[in-house]
């Protein structure tokens, strides 16, 4: 089974039509096993932890009614995955979709990530992702441990994430690769727009990364440790415009959704995150004239400020450190020159900035 599908179980139970991506009727010799067992013994690439993941959000069926993980499959019980879309042909067909290389040789390709552009093939995206375009580009792109649809991806930038990324292009490019991220020695800069005026000029973010369990399409942070994974983003200061504030992000670690988890957190959301809260106006006036600025701002950015600038890691036949950056894109340049102009001409007073 491939995790992909593991990994859009959270969706499913939020729509009405549901299909059937894997059957297994157990035989009459078969005596009570918990389902999350029952169900390791027969799909591969997965583990029992994604099941029971799975079970939580509703989408392992037996005999048609959703079950809890610890539910005793009996002889003649029908165990069903249910998804919200319905299977597909998991074969990436190449496709010439353009991109900006940075670097390319036999082991890595270096691209520029452009806005709007998803990284591999999931839940409503199964074409034109970045998978598909390097296909076009490398025969035999390494599949490594994340299954069949994220051939050569050893780290990923969400859709509307923009900058840096490197991709394997050979088997030892893939293990290598893979083990630097794993041992946090790749060097990740990203800038972000965020609201608010950070406090300190600098600073570190810990705390545990998961999923939110109040919406399952957010990550959340865990203080206590007591669910996701240890994350750490050192963030600084670049520019300070009273409503919103540039910083740089460096991470130690790489979790989903990491940087505007932790802006969050810090009670700063990146500038028009829909998924966080960063789409509307969460500092300034209430002055119709700042109104209008905020959503010719929304305008010039459509999508949350986020930009991986530089990527830094060991080249996995040279032994050569490599480091590329890219140029802010001009949607976020433009957004820090509105910020810029207006502050220049309207200085925020203290009611303003409540």
């Amino acid at each position: 089974m491939d995790q992909t599908l593991m990994d859009e179980q959270h969706d499913s139970t939020s729509n009405d039509e549901l299909y059937v991506h894997h059957s297994f009727t157990a035989d009459k010799g078969q005596n009570p096993l918990r389902v999350d067992k029952f169900l390791f013994n027969f799909l591969e690439d997965t583990s029992r932890s994604r099941i029971q993941k799975a079970a939580d959000a509703g989408s392992i069926h037996v005999n048609g009614l959703p079950v809890k993980s610890n539910y005793k499959v009996k002889a003649g019980d029908t165990v069903e995955l249910v998804l919200a879309d319905p299977p597909r042909d998991s074969e990436i067909v190449p496709e010439n979709i353009p991109l900006d290389l940075l670097y390319r040789d036999e082991h890595v390709i270096v691209v520029n990530k452009e806005a709007g552009l998803v990284c591999h093939p999931g839940h409503g995206n199964y074409t034109g992702t970045l998978v598909h375009a390097l296909a076009y580009l490398a025969e035999n792109l390494p599949v490594g441990s994340s299954g069949e649809e994220r051939p050569g991806l050893v780290h990923r930038l969400d859709k509307n994430t923009t900058g840096v990324m490197v991709v394997a292009a050979s088997e030892l490019a893939m293990s290598h690769l893979a083990k630097q991220f794993y041992d946090r020695t790749t060097q990740r800069e990203y800038i972000a727009i965020v609201w608010g005026n950070v406090k300190e000029d600098e600073g570190t973010i810990t705390g545990h990364i998961g999923r939110s369990l109040s919406d399952r399409l957010q990550m959340a942070v865990f203080e206590d440790g007591s669910e996701g994974k240890h994350a750490v983003t050192h963030y600084k200061v670049l520019q300070r415009f009273g409503y919103v504030t540039v910083v740089s992000c460096k991470l130690e670690t790489g979790r989903t959704h990491q940087i505007r988890v932790h802006m969050k957190y810090l009670g700063h959301p990146l500038f028009n995150d829909e998924r966080y809260g960063g789409d509307k106006i969460l500092k300034g006036t209430t002055f119709t004239k700042y109104k209008q600025f905020i959503i010719n701002c929304f305008k010039a950015c459509p999508r949350h400020a986020l930009h991986a600038k530089s990527l830094g890691f060991t080249h996995p036949k040279t032994g050569e450190q490599h480091r590329y950056e890219s140029v802010l894109p001009e949607d976020m340049q433009e957004v820090i020159r509105k910020f810029d102009s207006y502050t220049s001409a309207v200085e925020p007073h203290k009611d303003e900035e409540e």
